[in-house]
């Protein structure tokens, strides 16, 4: 059985106080909650990590970090490792997000690297793709998930899929206020599920979750949630206010 998830991805926001305000809030809220199968994560900047790990202790939350680097050490200015996120209980990395592709010119062949450092390194894996506006008019939009997918993730054996969560994100509708339908949604879900079963097996189709990430909040998120093959959010700007990310958490 696969879990369910919501993970909020703070990006480049919050002070320490701000960080250790929210997760505090977060953590408060959810813990009325049942939340059998479910997972609760949460992605602060780098030099929150330790703060919100810590106020996070004795709760159902997870904190996680938002990117990480391909190499274990050396000359690499202002990068992190992944010996540094497991150094302070760090088990989880974003891997491969919109705007690490579009802003920084991460390669679908540097993020293969990364993920190998991450799965060698025993850390689980949220892996973030998904098309441009360009590509969903010109009817290219699967080319380009399967495109991704299989140079990000398909050289992996299949026991490495234990430690890979999916993270569909449409580009055209992060942080624009537009959302793809629960239909289009679960369409493109669908799909990467059957690709996961062509190079897999049935096991790994079943038991990846697979996220939808493109402007879900509290208004849209119960339905986008209730579609068959979409196993939760990767939640950016709603994630920033406690009562917004809690009534996603809900939703699930």
């Amino acid at each position: 059985m696969r879990s369910k998830i919501v993970a909020g991805n703070w990006k480049m926001n919050n002070d320490c106080k701000q960080t250790k305000s929210l997760v505090k809030g977060i953590k408060k809220t959810i813990k009325k909650l049942s939340l059998e199968n479910t997972r609760v994560l949460v992605a602060p900047t780098f030099v929150n990590l330790s703060a919100a790990a810590k106020r996070a202790i004795k709760s159902k939350i997870e904190v996680v970090a938002q990117n990480m680097h391909q190499a274990s050490n050396g000359a690499f200015t202002g990068e992190i490792s992944a010996d540094m996120l497991k150094s302070i209980d760090i088990k989880t990395v974003i891997i491969g997000h919109s705007e690490r592709r579009s802003i920084f010119g991460e390669t679908d062949e540097l993020l293969a690297k990364k993920v190998n450092t991450a799965i060698e390194k025993e850390l689980e894996v949220i892996f973030c793709f998904g098309e441009q506006l360009e590509d969903r008019k010109s009817d290219n939009h699967f080319n380009v998930v399967k495109n991704q997918l299989e140079k990000g993730l398909f050289h992996l054996e299949s026991i490495a899929w234990n430690h890979i969560v999916l993270a569909y994100e449409p580009v055209w509708a992060i942080g624009t206020g537009e959302t793809a339908s629960p239909e289009q949604a679960q369409e493109m879900h669908a799909f990467i599920r059957n690709l996961l079963e062509e190079k897999y097996n049935t096991s790994v189709a079943d038991t990846t979750s697979i996220l939808y990430g493109g402007s879900v909040k509290p208004s849209n998120a119960k339905e986008i949630f209730s579609k068959e093959d979409v196993d939760g959010g990767l939640i950016g700007g709603a994630s920033l206010k406690a009562e917004d990310f809690v009534e996603i958490i809900k939703a699930i």
